[in-house]
């Protein structure tokens, strides 16, 4: 592709994605197609020779884009929704080009030293201490890895060189609610399944401090040698947070690692009125953080603080004489697992700047609105109840219709019928034994008139069986 063409194509291509941002509620939230329709509309084999960008652009948005769930909708409220901003777009587009690869400072300098910057600028907009240093890896699944990798490092047991053979079970605490790469990195780490901890819940959904304390204390009774606990800032399920000053208590006690898993609410201690979420994370070990959920980032971007890098370095550090280099600083392929490293903080860097803090605090703010407006709108229905507190910005609830013995179906076939409506996306997670609808408010063109659709939609088929019922307030109150 010659230069003048390459011109021409992106052009084109930025004018179409900036109409796909403005526009982006036109497409279904959830895609429509079937399981193998893409599939089957590929060829089994590459063309033999090169076909043209105008074929190509003219496939792409034929056969691929049925086949996309547009998390860019202002309407996509499933999981924890991640908004690409323009800015973030620009830097991504950029980053391709400049296709650096940050392993050795060397080289890329820029990449090395400008992740430092903003991790920096990060760190202190949540109200980390200084000795807090940052990396950037792809997902909070890998920051969790990295950071148990480290609390095993630091048991000085040799077990980079020997292995686990002979070590008594080494075990690892978190909540009940703890997100899944907890049991990922325990897997890949080789400590074995059995021996992560499911500590219970209290009615708000935190982990019981007393119950990881009897925990640990039955494991070394046992024979065990703990090693760390996962504190939870903002569960999947319910975005619930745990104890972490009592929490933290514990684990300075015993001698352990913490690690705070703060991927989805960490961002939001940004605004000083959320800063709670993190209080007795400045005892913590080290702590993950997502840009691409809430600082409107696109995928991928996580964040691991830690606050002595040299264990992490210690755990990873691995140089043959190819990669040897004279310069004293950081590389930061030893601080993990991959050699090759994207410019990632390239994008984090544009976002803010171009928002400005108090702009990325604006737009946090406005998520918590919306999910306590929507909160309220389910608290007053007569046929809708709260099945969680709302701290943040996701709201967990059900239709709860009188006269009606099975509500997990019911609430099933109003989150399929309003998802394969295309207007709206919700998940789903069960809390008590009960199925419970999520809206999770996150992407940054979300407005009322968004939120406002979904519940009168979910009314309008709640209506459509028979089990409208009257506007009447009746609280259910579960929340902040």
């Amino acid at each position: 592709m010659q230069p003048a063409e390459f011109r021409r194509q992106a052009h084109l291509l930025a004018d179409w994605i900036a109409d796909y941002l403005e526009g982006s509620e036109r497409y279904p939230v959830l895609s429509q197609v079937r399981p193998g329709a893409i599939r089957a509309q590929l060829p089994a084999a590459p063309p033999a020779t090169g076909e043209t960008m105008e074929a190509i652009w003219e496939d792409f948005q034929r056969i691929l884009m049925p086949g996309l769930t547009h998390w860019n909708h202002p309407a996509f409220f499933a999981y924890f929704s991640i908004s690409a901003s323009p800015p973030g777009v620009l830097a991504e587009f950029l980053s391709a080009a400049l296709n650096q690869q940050a392993m050795l400072w060397r080289t890329s300098p820029a990449a090395t030293e400008l992740e430092q910057v903003t991790l920096s600028w990060l760190r202190d907009l949540i109200g980390l201490p200084q000795p807090f240093e940052g990396v950037i890896y792809d997902t909070a699944s890998i920051s969790t890895l990295h950071a148990l990798a480290a609390a095993r490092e630091r048991l000085g047991r040799d077990i980079r060189v020997r292995g686990l053979s002979g070590q008594p079970p080494i075990t690892v605490y978190c909540s009940q609610d703890a997100h899944s790469s907890v049991d990922k990195a325990v897997l890949l780490l080789g400590l074995g399944h059995d021996w992560l901890r499911k500590i219970p819940i209290d009615e708000s959904f935190r982990m019981r401090p007393d119950l990881l304390q009897e925990a640990i204390d039955r494991d070394r009774a046992a024979g065990c040698l703990p090693m760390a606990v996962v504190a939870t800032a903002g569960t999947t399920s319910t975005s619930s947070v745990d104890p972490i000053p009592a929490v933290a208590d514990i684990v300075r006690r015993e001698g352990l690692w913490l690690h705070v898993d703060a991927a989805y609410a960490g961002p939001a201690a940004i605004c000083p009125e959320y800063r709670w979420i993190v209080e007795g994370a400045e005892r913590a070990d080290s702590l993950t953080l997502n840009p691409h959920k809430w600082l409107f980032v696109p995928f991928d971007l996580s964040v691991l603080y830690v606050r002595d890098l040299h264990t992490l370095k210690a755990a990873f550090s691995l140089i043959p004489e190819y990669l040897r280099t004279e310069e004293e600083t950081l590389n930061l392929m030893d601080t993990g697992i991959q050699l090759g490293r994207r410019f990632r903080s390239l994008k984090l860097w544009f976002i803010m700047r171009s928002y400005g803090v108090e702009g990325l605090q604006a737009m946090i703010r406005q998520a918590c609105q919306l999910a306590r407006h929507f909160a309220r709108r389910v608290e007053e229905h007569p046929h809708f109840e709260l099945l969680a507190p709302v701290p943040l910005s996701l709201v967990c609830f059900r239709a709860c219709p009188p006269g009606v013995v099975d509500l997990d179906t019911l609430n099933e076939e109003l989150m399929r019928t309003l998802n394969t409506s295309g207007e709206a996306f919700l998940s789903h997670t069960r809390l008590d034994g009960k199925l419970a609808l999520r809206l999770a408010v996150g992407h940054m063109s979300t407005r009322r008139q968004h939120i406002d659709r979904v519940f009168e939609l979910l009314e309008g088929y709640l209506a459509a069986r028979g089990n409208s019922g009257s506007h009447s307030t009746q609280q259910r109150s579960l929340s902040q």
